[in-house]
């Protein structure tokens, strides 16, 4: 039993934090295997995914198998963005520029009130460009 309660994933509410302005964001806490997963081969994911990290780090990460674009926010441990990129699908390798402790993955294709306005706020048009 305590093996099957490792593997859940847990949806939260966090608070994030950037330029000033705060945003409130319903994400799935990813369990560690979650983490090799994160959103490949998924075709509908409503909420984003939340990666926890023990310590600072600069991990990177790929869209391989991802088939649509996603907007990954780094953070910091107190909740503030210390990067953000739309990632298109099938890329290799995204390397962030500063270390991190929590990674958030939101879809672009689907979302609420909330997270439409933290999107348009951090990326604005440029979520419809494509490489």
């Amino acid at each position: 039993m305590r093996f099957y309660l490792f593997l859940m994933d847990n949806i939260k509410n966090i608070k994030i934090f950037y330029k000033g302005k705060r945003f409130s964001l319903n994400v799935k806490d990813v369990s560690f295997f979650g983490k090799f997963r994160g959103l490949m081969f998924r075709k509908f994911f409503r909420d984003g995914l939340l990666f926890n990290f023990s310590r600072e780090c600069r991990k990177p990460i790929h869209s391989l198998f991802v088939f649509y674009p996603f907007l990954a926010l780094w953070l910091n441990n107190k909740n503030e963005v210390l990067e953000h990129r739309i990632i298109q699908p099938f890329k290799f390798s995204i390397i962030p520029k500063k270390k991190f402790y929590r990674l958030i993955e939101i879809p672009l294709l689907v979302g609420g009130k909330e997270k439409n306005k933290l999107i348009d706020f951090l990326v604005g048009k440029e979520r419809f460009k494509y490489d």
